[in-house]
């Protein structure tokens, strides 16, 4: 009886080689070019901190980035209660109308000031000393420049934007707003500088009424709910007497300048990047809570560069010149989507020596997006009531 032994294949037919083709990294085939538009696309400054590490490739690419965004991770603060007390003791001993606005202004913004204290400044070398200090700084693994704390390495922006050499456009994030506001209570601000304030638009409602979804399927005109806020019967624009007696105008006064002080800390603490990046064309700090924006374009930035800030003397923020205030007020504004600001505030702030037509609004109403785009439309539409501050 014959006996049938099964042949086995050979271990090449089982397990063949690859080809030769499959060994090739078509990733290595791309360009530089294609490359840096990829990166570009990702922006975000510890994920291209990440890329680094990948290839020598890519390390020689990444800092030739031109669009870079830093998060800010946290504030590392040394002594928030000494700082608190030695502010305080500052604004106290301050002469003239101001320091009064000010003491009701610093309850509410003095910790977040200090926490902006040393951002993109001086390095520290640990976060257990004595004294009042304080950084943003932003968690990762490069070297220089480094805070330890909780077994986490952070760097401050200054050191981390070192590595890129063509940066032009760049966006900084911080992790919330510097002013303390009551929930409800809304307050946006957007600010634009050169060697000193070029010009701020501020929108504030004590209260923000979000719409009711049954309304929001039924279809809104525009136009007719922009006349009837606008224009209303009972409402002919003008500010009501209990604006002035109830603590409204106190109120709007504490608003314009806590937006100020805070932008002007922002400018004030910028200088080190402006300076050493001079491929920038675009610089936006701006916060997660979207409360604040500073906005600064390739010739403004070229200005701060050619002609120096002016510093407060009081604090570490640039000196905020005179200024011509123009506001515009409603008790009630409800917007074409059904949401209701009480007590909506609209200033619009140039220095009183600007050249620029003082008539010209234009570039109020698209300072903010929306819906408060369409608010600020519908307040300047109001009656104007002009005002002035002295500088500070």
């Amino acid at each position: 009886m014959a006996v049938i032994i099964p042949r086995s294949d050979p271990p090449s037919r089982i397990h063949p080689e690859p080809p030769q083709t499959l060994e090739i990294d078509h990733f290595d085939r791309l360009p530089d070019s294609i490359l840096l538009l990829v990166f570009n696309k990702i922006g975000d400054v510890k994920a291209l901190g990440r890329c680094c590490v990948v290839s020598r490739r890519f390390h020689s690419l990444v800092p030739q980035v031109d669009n870079v965004v830093v998060r800010v991770d946290c504030v590392i603060s040394d002594d928030d209660s000494s700082s608190l007390s030695s502010i305080k003791s500052r604004s106290g001993s301050s002469a003239g109308s101001f320091s009064a606005i000010f003491r009701l202004v610093v309850g509410g913004i003095v910790k977040p000031l200090q926490a902006l204290g040393q951002f993109l400044g001086t390095k520290r070398s640990s976060c257990g000393g004595s004294g009042s200090s304080s950084s943003l700084s932003i968690s990762g693994d490069d070297e220089g420049g480094e805070i330890e704390q909780g077994g986490v390495t952070h760097h401050s922006p200054t050191q981390v934007l070192k590595n890129f050499d063509e940066i032009r456009y760049l966006r900084i994030e911080l992790p919330s707003g510097e002013l303390g506001i009551d929930d409800g209570v809304l307050l946006k601000w957007r600010a634009e500088f050169g060697s000193t304030l070029d010009n701020c638009v501020i929108l504030g409602a004590s209260s923000v009424i979000q719409p009711n979804p049954m309304r929001i399927s039924q279809a809104v005109d525009t136009s007719t709910v922009v006349e009837a806020s606008g224009s209303g019967s009972d409402d002919n624009g003008s500010i009501p007497e209990s604006f002035y007696t109830n603590g409204g105008l106190k109120l709007r006064v504490v608003w314009t300048i806590s937006s100020l002080i805070a932008a002007s800390a922002r400018h004030y603490l910028l200088q080190p990047i402006i300076a050493e990046h001079k491929t920038l064309d675009s610089l936006v700090l701006t916060d997660s809570d979207g409360q604040g924006v500073l906005c600064m374009n390739r010739d403004q930035l070229e200005e701060l560069r050619v002609k120096p800030l002016a510093a407060s003397s009081a604090s570490k923020r640039t000196l905020v010149p005179a200024l011509n205030m123009r506001l515009w007020y409603a008790p009630t504004l409800e917007l074409p989507d059904g949401t209701v600001l009480k007590g909506a505030t609209l200033v619009a702030i140039r220095p009183s020596e600007s050249k620029r037509e003082v008539s010209d609004i234009s570039w109020v109403s698209s300072a903010f997006e929306e819906p408060y785009e369409t608010a600020a439309k519908m307040l300047v539409k109001r009656r104007t009531y002009c005002l002035e501050m002295n500088s500070f």
